[in-house]
């Protein structure tokens, strides 16, 4: 019994002194994340960064490695991920990777970085502000300040700040890397290594050559990828989708006030809305007192329905808007993605009263849409012709309004201007409506 406990008791022994060391050794691996920066720069995008910025820093990681392949994006985005990378620890090495392009918005991220180094076929530059709906350059008060905005960014990391310029102005002449003059500046590879310039620290074919050449072929790669919510925020954050999700939500809201019970509108315009702010949302660019108003505003629009006044509406739909407008981050922008939805919901409700109001269950309430003509069987009055030529004996005066009687029937009628005492005859001689007009009738014959 004594031997088999000592055996029981050394096996222990043993796979504890193999435990302890591996779990030793795996706590103290050096670790280095690997974020990808692709496709389009947007406010969705600074919300993976910023997690994944805090996934490294929680893991301990003293190195974390941008991947960036991106033709650029909106500006904004790109001054926020900026500031991001700016905030993080002094002891984390932030190191850009340009595998393929950095332009536009990703040279500006890049230049934030640590060290820049780039793949053979590596790119940056090509970074003037551009409006985003006409690709023409933006207005002379933004293209300033991206220009400042890039040279700050070069100075960040110690760079000469003309070459930065240059990738922003294409008034800043640099022949040596121009193909000809009013150009943007993009360095290939070997350009931006050339020790006069110094945009790149090195040139590597590829990820596992960059980790050889900072000494950690050795260490744990820990890549991050968008999750799913971050992938449906980085859609709807986007300036352009943003304005067509408030559109198709007042669309929607039209639609639904103009039919009978709850429907594929009303469905339509609240999936829209509630896209909207959980995209909002999970880029961080919302915060929960914003959806606190809106569903404020949505109870007071209800509210509607039941009380009088239309003050509990007017204040529903002020919260609704101010609520969109705090969830997008950038009030200006939102509050003409807001006109813009208004507009198109306006046009809507003009369309749907033009050619579809009457068979509308709620509009034929709220608008009188039955003509009162001919047609319909609707008359003012009774035009009763067939009484032109008739002789009536006058009931009253006539001065020269009064009443006449034909065949029993009293009628109201007007002298053609003449006195006509009571008891004369009468003809008529005109009927326009319910205006019916005599002359004083004498037979012939008669002086």
């Amino acid at each position: 019994m004594r031997k088999r406990f000592r055996a029981l008791l050394l096996l222990v022994l043993f796979l504890s002194a193999m435990i302890v060391p591996f779990g030793q050794s795996d706590a103290n691996a050096v670790k280095v994340y690997k974020v990808p920066i692709t496709n389009e720069v947007e406010k969705g995008l600074h919300a993976f960064l910023k997690r994944s910025f805090k996934e490294a820093d929680e893991a301990g990681a003293k190195t974390v490695i941008l991947e960036i392949n991106t033709l650029g994006g909106f500006i904004d985005a790109a001054g926020q991920i900026g500031m991001l990378i700016d905030e993080q620890p002094k002891d984390m090495e932030i190191i850009a990777y340009i595998n393929d392009r950095a332009i536009s918005a990703g040279a500006f991220i890049a230049l934030h970085a640590d060290k820049i180094y780039m793949s053979p076929t590596g790119k940056i530059g090509a970074a003037q502000a551009v409006e985003g709906n006409t690709g023409n350059a933006a207005d002379v008060k933004t293209q300033s300040f991206w220009v400042a905005d890039m040279i700050s960014a070069a100075k960040t990391s110690d760079r000469n700040p003309i070459y930065a310029q240059a990738m922003a102005d294409p008034d800043v002449d640099l022949p040596k890397y121009h193909a000809e003059k009013g150009k943007l500046l993009t360095l290939t590879a070997s350009q931006a290594e050339e020790k006069d310039v110094g945009y790149s620290e090195g040139t590597v074919s590829s990820f596992d050559a960059l980790l050889r050449e900072l000494g950690l072929e050795n260490a744990e790669v820990i890549s991050t990828e968008v999750s799913f919510a971050e992938s449906i925020a980085r859609i709807i954050t986007n300036p352009v989708v943003v304005p067509i999700l408030l559109s198709i939500a007042g669309l929607g809201l039209v639609l639904e006030l103009y039919s009978p019970g709850f429907g594929v509108p009303g469905t339509m315009a609240l999936t829209s809305l509630g896209l909207f702010f959980f995209g909002h949302l999970v880029a961080g660019l919302a915060g929960y007192e914003a959806l606190i108003l809106f569903i404020i505003g949505v109870g007071l629009i209800i509210a509607e329905f039941f009380l009088a006044g239309g003050i509990a509406g007017v204040l529903g739909a002020v919260a609704v808007v101010v609520s969109i407008i705090l969830a997008g981050g950038n009030p200006m922008y939102m509050a003409i993605s807001v006109l813009i939805a208004i507009a198109i919901a306006v046009i809507g409700m003009v369309i749907i009263m033009k050619f579809f109001g009457k068979k509308l269950h709620l509009l034929n309430k709220m608008v009188l849409m039955d003509a009162t003509d001919t047609e319909s069987g609707y008359v003012s009055n009774v035009n009763r012709p067939e009484l032109i030529g008739k002789i009536a004996v006058a009931t009253t005066t006539l001065r020269p309004s009064g009443t006449v009687n034909l065949d029993g029937e009293r009628i109201d009628v007007v002298s053609e201007g003449s006195y006509i005492e009571k008891g004369k005859d009468v003809m008529i001689v005109k009927v326009e409506g319910s205006r019916i007009v005599v002359r004083e009738y004498q037979e012939k014959g008669d002086n």
